[in-house]
């Protein structure tokens, strides 16, 4: 087994690594941005060292600074979690050839599996279905159009290295195919580093179901389950279960031995999750999808999911620390036939979210944290009370995983969890999970992926977040908290110092950190990283002023000053929590002046465009 392991990751997947290598017996390493010097994932680890300003694309986009922080610290492996780098074969290839160890599938399998279309080739040759697309990534929007006018509409365009829902644009027309070609390219950039897209046939109401795979290196492949993750907005998973409340048991193995199958035809070791989508078109006297269900290959997921807690739940099986069991050459200890599903196991994602505002991004400080506990319930975070919630990263912010003996209890269990989650301070979408435990289709286990987006009617998630959402934002942002942590830097590498002051007055936390608790004492090294910009709030011409809603990062500006403008028009794309927002004009007219700069970030209330 290693002796210390690099976790290129931050939040409560980085958290949950560290606390599986603590059991093991194995140091743990945690890198952080300038905006996560005081995040938990940080505070948690053995060892902290700075790899670089907030923006994720120069600092947890920056492998070379990643290999260079677990060489410094002598780490030897890296466990990478979720996002971010991943699913990078580049990255996972820098690793290798560095004396250190990938926790993962190599870098040749990530690359062959990770770009969605030669996966789709190598799971036809195993005899998995597939949806229909295209075999090669398109190079314009006219190759789209063709292949829409020949598959019919809506399609799919998909960054190839994509995955979570990053990069994923559904065209309902011909007139949407540019933008939209556009923005799935720009996405796969920003997240995997990779532009390149294809495009397939856009299922409209399917289920959307996931087999949880581990390999190791001596011929071994299990699956542990599936998961059904069909509740989603936006293409992007909400709440996660397992096993699914919609299929048969013979379609259920159906799935499972196809992801098995692929698996194996593709020499794929380490964790793995194998992705499809059931059409729900017929249903059997019991409600359930059965065997005659057409079911078809999505993609495969080359890391740890962020729903993995399900099947843990399930079956009793620490994937993490199988991970690095394999990693470490080791045999997996169990066979297919000793993995048993026990109860129903249910994964609410806790994101900072307005879920009554089309789930816009919220930032904060957590004055109240309050997690729920007792029988059957799993909290994963990497948060504690007093920590400041940006907009830098994803909005997810907790998981809450909830298990019972069958589903109903699982329900009931969930429900009580879910009023017991005392958060004040910031906007999280616990309300909308507290309707969907009430709600009909969801509780019936009828939901497909589509239902969030075209069935649920807002004004029932409005009505929910005005009765449960009020205490979320009650916290009292004046209050002032002495601060006796401190966090000093030497060399990039994080210190935490500890002082007993006796009647001193409290100590004002500099801005930009994640934590409440915390002042910042930064001796800056040669790569300490540097200014992550911000836009100016000010501005000298007249006329109504187009401000930021959110903090995040200008994508693109589309007008220049004299541009004139009509109502609705897209004056610039705000990235904030790997959400792309238009900003729109309110009325027609004159740009007066254009302080937003791509690239550039910005802050709440910032002016972005004057208009006459």
């Amino acid at each position: 087994m290693f002796e210390k392991v690099l976790v290129a990751n931050r939040g409560e997947i980085a958290v949950r690594v560290m606390r599986a290598c603590e059991e093991l017996g194995v140091g743990t390493v945690a890198v952080y941005s300038e905006a996560d010097k005081n995040a938990g994932h940080a505070r948690y680890a053995d060892e902290a060292y700075n790899v670089g300003p907030a923006r994720a694309a120069d600092s947890y986009l920056d492998g070379e600074a990643i290999v260079e922080a677990g060489e410094k610290a002598g780490a030897d492996a890296v466990h990478p979690g979720y996002g971010f780098l991943a699913e990078n074969a580049d990255f996972a290839a820098r690793v290798e050839d560095s004396a250190m160890t990938w926790v993962g599938p190599s870098s040749g399998s990530m690359e062959q599996l990770g770009e969605k279309t030669s996966a789709r080739k190598e799971m036809a040759a195993a005899d998995v279905p597939t949806v229909p697309g295209t075999e090669d990534p398109v190079e314009s929007a006219d190759e789209i159009t063709e292949f829409a006018d020949e598959a019919g509409y809506p399609v799919a365009i998909k960054a190839e290295g994509g995955g979570g829902g990053r990069g994923l644009k559904v065209v309902e027309s011909e007139e949407e195919i540019e933008d939209q070609f556009e923005s799935a390219q720009r996405e796969g950039e920003a997240y995997f580093d990779n532009s390149s897209v294809y495009v397939e046939k856009f299922l409209e109401s399917p289920r959307h179901i996931e087999v949880q795979i581990i390999a190791d290196h001596h011929g071994n492949v299990r699956h542990i389950g599936e998961r059904d993750c069909s509740l989603q907005r936006r293409q992007q998973k909400v709440i996660e279960e397992g096993p699914s409340p919609a299929l048969t048991d013979d379609l259920r193995a159906e799935i499972q031995e196809a992801a098995r199958r692929g698996a194996d035809a593709a020499d794929y070791y380490n964790a793995g999750t194998f992705e499809f989508l059931v059409e729900d078109e017929g249903r059997n006297e019991d409600g359930l999808l059965d065997e005659g269900s057409n079911f078809y290959f999505l993609e495969v997921n080359t890391r740890i999911q962020v729903e993995h807690t399900v099947s843990e739940e399930l079956t009793g099986i620490d994937i993490v620390k199988q991970q690095l069991r394999v990693a470490a050459d080791a045999e997996l200890p169990f066979a297919q036939e000793d993995v048993e599903l026990d109860g129903h196991a249910i994964e609410f994602r806790i994101n900072a979210e307005n879920a009554a505002e089309e789930f816009a991004p919220a930032t904060g400080t957590l004055e109240t944290y309050d997690p729920p506990g007792g029988i059957g319930v799993r909290l994963d975070d990497a948060l504690r009370q007093g920590d400041d919630i940006g907009g830098d990263y994803d909005s997810m912010i907790a998981k809450l995983i909830v298990w019972g003996q069958d589903r109903e209890e699982c329900l009931i269990r969930s429900r009580r969890a879910l009023a017991e989650f005392g958060i004040e301070g910031i906007t999280t979408i616990i309300p909308f999970h507290r309707l969907m435990l009430d709600d009909e289709a969801f509780t019936a286990g009828e939901h497909t992926t589509n239902y969030l987006d075209e069935e649920l009617d807002p004004e029932r998630i409005d009505e929910a977040q005005e009765k449960w959402g009020a205490d979320e934002t009650d916290g009292d942002d004046d209050e002032e908290v002495t601060k006796r942590d401190f966090v000093v830097e030497v060399n990039d590498k994080r210190f935490e110092v500890n002082l007993e002051e006796r009647g001193a007055p409290p100590i004002q936390a500099s801005s930009g950190g994640s934590g409440g608790n915390t002042q910042q004492l930064s001796s800056a090294g040669p790569s300490g990283g540097g200014d992550d910009g911000g836009s100016s709030s000010a501005s000298t011409a007249e006329g109504e002023q187009v401000t930021a809603e959110m903090q995040g990062t200008i994508l693109n500006v589309n007008v220049d000053a004299g541009d004139e403008v009509a109502a609705g028009d897209v004056l610039c794309v705000l990235e904030a929590m790997k959400m792309e927002n238009d900003v729109v004009a309110s009325h027609g007219g004159e740009v007066v002046e254009v302080t937003a700069t791509e690239g550039e970030s910005v802050d709440m209330g910032d002016v972005l465009v004057v208009l006459d």
